[in-house]
C-alpha cells in the first residue's frame, strides 16, 4: 500500500433484484481516514491521489430463507486491496460470528441461520480492515446495517377476544352491535402483507361486518329475544387486502339479544276458584294468582287491581314484589248467610310500558276469581250495637236500665243466653236477665260516688257456651237533686272595731255535689234565728254568691269579740234543698289604715310586752328544765336498780353446786365463803322469840356469828314458816315497784317438802343430829382439795367445844 495513502472506500455489493427499488434509500457519505485532508489539500495533490466518492447502501436479507446453503448477504471491500490476501476483513456487532459470517480474504458476508422479521427487523454491525501481518487497522471502523426483508408469513390475529356484544331485540337494520379488530405481525410499510379485511363466515343471515373497520351491525329488524336470545357469529380477517394467497384468521363473537317490553302479561287461566271460612278476619289471604310475561327483568314487573265494584268492596289485591303474584285478601267481614259466593275480576298490567311498542296491543289481561264462603258455627251477634244506657240515680233496686239483644247468625238460630262479666262489675251493681237480656239495678245507685259504669255483657248459645260474644256497655247515672248546697269552706271573717256601716267583710260561695242539666242557681238569706240581727246584713248578688256587710257603727271586742252569723242556702231543685252554714266573725283591733293588729285581747297584751327574742329565750329555758328532769329521773332509776340487785340475793341465786370439785385448797376465788354463812337470816327467826339479834343486813353481824347460824333441819312441831311468807311478799313488792327491770313475768315457787324421810340425808347441813354430835374430822382424809373445808368445820367444832366448856 502506498505510504501516502490518505483514505479508502467500502464497496457494498447487493445480490438482490430489489436494489433498484431501494435505491431511494441510498445515502451518499464520504468516509475519511485519519489525517484525511480537505479537497484541494496540497498533500493530496502531491501524492497524486484524490478522495474517491462512495455510494452507501443497506444490506438486505430475506426472512424465512429455507435453502441448504448459507445465504449470501453482501460484500465489503477496500480499494487498497490488491487481491494478494494481505488485508483481513472482520465484522463485529449483533449476530457477528453466529448469524453472520465473513470471508476474511474476500469480505463476503453470509447468513447461516433462518431469520424472522417479526422477532428482529435489523442488525447493526461494524466492519474493520487490518493488515494480516501486523494486525494494524488499515481503515477506520465503519458501521453498517443488515435489514431483514419481510415476507407474508404471519396471519391476522384477534387479540382482544373472546368477544361478547349485545343488541336490543327488534332493533332496526344497521344497528351497531360492536367492533372487532385483528392485528398482523408483518411489515405494514412493505407490500400488502399487513393490510387486513373482515368478512362474516357464520351468521351472515342476521349480522354484517364492515370489511375495513370491523364494526358488526344487524342485518334484520325482527330479532326476537323470546325466539332466540343468543347468536354465535364467526368473523374472518384476511391480509394481502383479501387477495388470493393472503393469510387469514377468525374469531367467534357472541351476541346477546337483550329484552324490551314487547310482550303483555297473560293469565294462564281465565278462572280461578278459592274458598275461605266466613269467620276469617280482615286481612286474611285467600289465594294467589299470577299472570305470565315472556319478558325478563323489570319488563315483567306488574301491578294487579280489582275491576268490579263488588270485588273492590269486599276484597283487596296486592302485588308480591318478589314473585310478581297477586295476593287476594279479605277487606270486609264475610257472611255465609248473606252471600255464599263472590266473583272478583282481577286485572294485571305491566308497570313499565315502552311507548315504541304500544301499537303491538294492550299490555294488560284479566281473569275471574270465584271465592266460596264456608259456613261455621258463629257466636251470637249483638243488635243493635248501641253501647250506651242511662238510669236515674234514685232508681229503685230492680229497676230496668235497658235491654240488650243478640241473635245467632247461623241458619240454625240457636237460643241465646246472657250474662255479665263479673270482672267488670265486681260489686254486682247490675244484674241481667239470662233469657231476655234486660239489665236491672242490683244496688242503690249514687251518681256522686260513680257517675259512669262500664260493664261487659256476654251472649252465648244456650246449648254451646263456648260460642260467646262480648259487648261493652256504658251506663250513665243521671243526676237527681239529692244533695243540699253547702258553704264552700268554714268561713271566718274579721271586722275592725271602728268599722263603718255597709262595709264588706266577706263574700260567700257554696258548692253542690249535684249537677243539674240547667246549671246551679243558689239563693242566700239569713237563717230564721238571725232575723233579729242588727249587726250584719246579707246581700244575694244573684251569681251564686252573697256578700256580708256591717250594719252598725263600731264594735267593742271587750263586750263581744266573736259573732256567729247563720246563713241559709237554698238550691233551685227540684226539689229545692237547703242547708244552714255559720259565718264566724271576729272583732279585731286595727290600725289607722285598717290593717288588723290583733283579734284577741290576751294575745294583744302578750305581743305588746314580749319581743320575739324574749319568747325564744323563754322556750330555751323550758327546754333546759325538761332535759334536767329527764336526767334526774334516769340517774334515780339507775341507782334504784343497783340497790335492788344487792337485795335480790335469795336461796335460788346462791345454790352451791357440789358436783364442782373446785381448784383445790389454793383456789380461794372459786366461791365466796361468806355465801355459806349468809344463806339464812336467823336474826328474823330469833326475832319472833324476842331475841335481841341484829336485823337483816345489820351492822352488828359478823362471819363468826354466822358460822353458828347454820340451819339444822330438825323436825319440830313449833317451826314457824311465816318467815318464808314474809320473804316472798317482800320480794314481790320489790319486783312490782322496780320500774327499771324489763317486764318479764317470773313465777317462783317456795314450798316445804314435808316431814322427815325414811332415807337419811347425805348432807352435812341437813342432818338429824345436832352440830355438837357431828364429827367432821374425816374431812381431813379427803385430800388436799378438801383441806380448806376440813379447816372450816374443824374451826366450828372448836368453837362449839369452847361454848360447852
Amino acid at each position: 500500500m502506498a505510504k501516502g495513502l490518505q483514505g479508502f472506500s467500502w464497496t457494498m455489493l447487493l445480490l438482490f433484484c430489489a436494489i433498484q427499488e431501494l435505491g431511494s434509500w441510498a445515502m451518499h457519505t464520504a468516509v475519511e481516514g485519519p489525517g484525511l485532508g480537505e479537497p484541494g489539500d496540497p498533500a493530496l495533490l502531491a501524492s497524486g491521489r484524490v478522495k474517491r466518492g462512495w455510494v452507501w447502501n443497506q444490506f438486505f436479507v430475506v426472512e424465512e430463507y429455507t435453502g441448504t446453503e448459507p445465504l449470501y448477504v453482501g460484500k465489503i471491500h477496500s480499494d487498497s486491496d490488491e487481491g494478494d490476501g494481505s488485508i483481513k476483513y472482520t465484522i463485529s456487532g449483533e449476530g457477528a460470528g453466529t448469524i453472520f459470517l465473513i470471508d476474511e480474504i474476500t469480505g463476503d458476508i453470509h447468513a447461516t441461520e433462518r431469520l424472522d422479521r417479526e422477532q428482529k427487523t435489523f442488525y447493526t454491525l461494524r466492519a474493520q480492515a487490518r493488515d494480516r501481518q501486523t494486525d494494524q487497522l488499515l481503515e477506520p471502523e465503519s458501521e453498517f446495517i443488515i435489514k431483514v426483508q419481510d415476507i407474508n408469513d404471519s396471519e391476522p390475529r384477534f387479540l382482544e377476544g373472546p368477544y361478547i356484544g349485545s343488541v336490543a331485540e327488534l332493533s332496526p337494520v344497521g344497528t351497531s352491535v360492536m367492533q372487532v379488530m385483528a392485528s398482523d405481525a408483518d411489515d405494514p410499510t412493505y407490500g400488502s402483507s399487513a393490510r387486513v379485511v373482515y368478512s362474516v363466515l357464520e351468521g351472515e343471515q342476521h349480522f354484517t361486518v364492515d370489511s375495513k373497520t370491523g364494526v358488526i351491525r344487524t342485518a334484520v329488524a325482527d330479532l326476537d329475544r323470546e325466539t332466540q336470545d343468543r347468536y354465535e357469529v364467526v368473523i374472518r380477517a384476511t391480509d394481502m387486502a383479501g387477495q388470493l394467497g393472503g393469510l387469514s384468521g377468525s374469531t367467534t363473537v357472541t351476541i346477546v339479544v337483550t329484552d324490551v317490553n314487547d310482550n303483555p302479561p297473560r293469565f294462564p287461566q281465565k278462572m280461578y276458584q278459592f274458598s275461605i271460612v266466613e269467620t276469617a278476619p280482615v286481612g286474611t289471604a285467600i289465594g294467589r294468582v299470577k299472570a305470565e310475561d315472556s319478558d325478563v327483568g323489570e319488563n315483567t314487573d306488574m301491578t294487579y287491581q280489582v275491576k268490579d265494584e263488588e270485588g273492590v268492596e269486599m276484597f283487596k289485591v296486592t302485588t308480591d314484589s318478589n314473585t310478581q303474584e297477586a295476593v287476594i285478601t279479605v277487606q270486609k267481614p264475610l257472611d255465609y248467610e248473606s252471600k255464599k259466593v263472590h266473583t272478583v275480576v282481577v286485572e294485571a298490567l305491566n308497570k313499565f310500558v315502552d311507548p315504541r311498542f304500544v301499537d303491538l296491543g294492550t299490555f294488560r289481561d284479566q281473569t275471574i276469581v270465584r271465592v266460596s264462603v264456608l259456613d261455621v258455627d258463629e257466636p251470637p251477634e249483638f243488635r243493635p250495637p248501641s253501647n250506651l244506657m242511662e238510669v236515674q240515680e234514685d232508681a229503685h233496686v230492680g229497676s230496668v236500665v235497658g235491654v240488650v239483644t243478640a241473635l245467632d247468625p247461623d241458619t240454625a238460630n240457636h237460643p241465646v243466653r246472657y250474662a255479665i262479666d263479673r270482672s267488670t262489675d265486681a260489686e254486682r251493681i247490675f244484674d241481667i236477665d239470662a233469657k231476655t237480656g234486660a239489665i236491672v239495678t242490683g244496688k242503690v245507685l249514687d251518681r256522686e260516688t260513680a257517675g259512669w259504669h262500664n260493664i261487659t255483657v256476654l251472649a252465648m248459645e244456650a246449648d254451646n257456651h263456648s260460642q260467646v260474644s262480648r259487648a261493652s256497655l256504658r251506663i250513665r247515672i243521671l243526676d237527681v237533686n239529692d244533695n243540699p248546697p253547702e258553704l264552700a269552706t268554714p268561713y271566718e271573717a274579721a271586722v275592725c272595731e271602728d268599722a263603718k256601716p255597709g262595709q264588706l267583710i266577706q263574700t260567700i260561695s257554696v258548692v253542690d255535689r249535684d249537677e243539674p242539666q240547667s246549671g246551679h242557681r243558689f239563693y242566700f238569706t239569713l237563717a230564721p234565728e238571725a232575723t233579729n240581727n242588727h249587726h250584719f246584713s246579707l246581700l244575694d248578688i244573684q251569681d251564686n254568691t252573697a256578700a256580708v256587710h256591717t250594719q252598725r257603727v263600731g264594735f267593742n271586742r271587750q263586750e263581744q269579740d266573736v259573732y256567729l252569723l247563720p246563713i241559709l242556702v237554698v238550691d233551685s231543685g227540684p226539689p229545692a234543698l237547703s242547708s244552714t252554714g255559720t259565718l264566724t266573725i271576729r272583732v279585731c283591733g286595727c290600725d289607722s289604715s285598717g290593717a288588723i293588729q290583733s283579734c284577741n285581747s290576751t294575745a294583744y297584751v302578750v305581743s305588746a310586752t314580749l319581743s320575739p327574742g324574749a319568747l325564744i329565750a323563754l322556750l330555751v329555758c323550758v327546754l333546759i328544765l325538761v332535759v334536767l328532769v329527764l336526767l334526774i329521773l334516769t340517774l334515780k332509776r339507775h341507782h334504784k336498780s343497783h340497790l335492788t340487785s344487792e337485795d335480790d340475793e335469795d336461796m335460788r341465786d346462791n345454790v352451791i353446786k357440789y358436783n364442782d370439785e373446785g381448784g383445790g385448797e389454793q383456789d380461794t376465788e372459786a366461791y365466796d365463803m361468806s355465801a355459806l354463812r349468809s344463806l339464812y337470816d336467823f336474826s328474823e327467826i330469833k326475832g319472833g322469840d324476842g331475841g335481841g339479834g341484829p336485823g337483816e343486813g345489820g351492822p352488828g353481824r359478823n362471819p363468826a356469828s354466822e358460822l353458828h347460824a347454820l340451819p339444822q333441819w330438825v323436825q319440830s312441831p313449833d317451826l314457824d314458816f311465816s318467815v318464808f311468807r314474809d320473804y316472798i311478799c317482800r320480794k314481790v313488792e320489790q319486783a312490782d315497784e322496780d320500774l327499771s327491770v324489763p317486764p318479764y313475768d317470773s313465777f317462783q315457787t317456795y314450798a316445804f317438802e314435808g316431814s322427815d324421810s325414811p332415807v337419811p340425808s347425805l348432807s352435812s347441813i341437813n342432818t338429824w343430829s345436832s352440830g355438837s354430835e357431828q364429827d367432821f374430822s374425816y374431812l381431813g382424809g379427803w385430800g388436799p382439795r378438801f383441806r380448806q373445808l376440813a379447816a372450816l368445820y374443824a374451826g366450828r367444832r372448836g368453837d362449839e367445844d369452847s361454848e360447852e366448856s
